[in-house]
């Protein structure tokens, strides 16, 4: 199965489960979406809730819902025309302890992203073409900068409300699950970004997937709902998330260019640590 037809294949076996449409065509508000997007930065008391829902697989039985939180502040790091860079840092309020948690790279109209294709490796692929124009990639990464997964879709504004919902993609196991789970290999997720008074929400539309050595989906388990709930915050004092990016900011900027190199490369990337990158 080449990448085109496994790709196809992973929206096909999606598709009964969402009913919003990524490659709706949508005017496009290049200046819009660029506000939506920077609107995600600041400071925020964060919800992180992970649900099953309906089981896939024979004899599966569903796992607790996950929930948990923090406190988090937002910096941009970049802010390009066609290139917005969101760095995420995440502040223990009692200790005062920071950690450098995810980064969200928007592009518009990308011509090319870097995929999950298989255990540890991630390659270049062009994006759909029908999500090209007036589109936007959303890159994430990891909290070492390593790749997770990439999305493509487009900012929809109306009555007030901006959302943007990417097309299906690939990524490894999340952090929450890399230890404690081998029964699959691979998540499927329809990702999507909404603007809200006060703050802004991330829903996740997850399936958890076993794909083989070539990259091809062979059983699928469940279906996961996740939901991400950033609430603007007066109440933290993040200074010290603050005082923690001015001193290392140039060192992760030299991290960020050494995989941009990799990522970039024709070859790709394929990681040679444990699994999700975790030595």
């Amino acid at each position: 199965m080449n990448p085109q037809a496994a790709a196809l294949a992973f929206v096909l076996l999606l598709a009964p489960a969402f009913a919003v449409s990524a490659t709706a065509t949508p005017a496009h508000d290049p200046a819009a979406d660029r506000a939506a997007i920077l609107a995600m930065q600041g400071e925020y008391t964060v919800r992180f809730s992970f649900e099953e829902t309906a089981v896939l697989a024979p004899g599966y039985e569903r796992v607790a819902a996950k929930d948990s939180g923090g406190d988090e502040v937002v910096i941009v790091v970049e802010d390009a025309p066609g290139r917005i860079v969101l760095q995420h840092l995440l502040l223990d309020v009692k200790s005062g302890h920071v950690v450098k948690h995810w980064r969200q790279d928007w592009h518009y109209e990308a011509p090319t992203r870097w995929e999950f294709t298989a255990d540890q490796t991630w390659q270049q692929r062009e994006v759909p073409a029908e999500l090209l124009r007036g589109g936007w990639t959303q890159c994430v990464y990891e909290v070492s900068d390593a790749p997770r997964y990439c999305g493509s879709g487009r900012w929809v504004h109306a009555g007030g409300i901006s959302t943007w919902t990417s097309d299906a993609d690939w990524r490894p196991l999340p952090r929450r699950e890399y230890t404690k789970r081998s029964d699959y290999n691979a998540l499927g997720a329809i990702n999507r970004h909404t603007i809200v008074p006060g703050g802004w929400t991330h829903e996740q539309d997850n399936t958890k997937t076993v794909r083989d050595a070539q990259g091809r989906p062979t059983a699928q388990l469940v279906r996961e709902f996740g939901f991400n709930d950033y609430v603007k915050t007066t109440a933290i004092d993040f200074s010290p998330a603050y005082a923690y990016w001015d001193a290392t900011q140039g060192y992760w900027a030299r991290v960020r260019q050494r995989w941009e190199r990799r990522l970039t490369a024709p070859e790709g990337v394929q990681l040679k640590t444990k699994i999700d990158g975790m030595a």
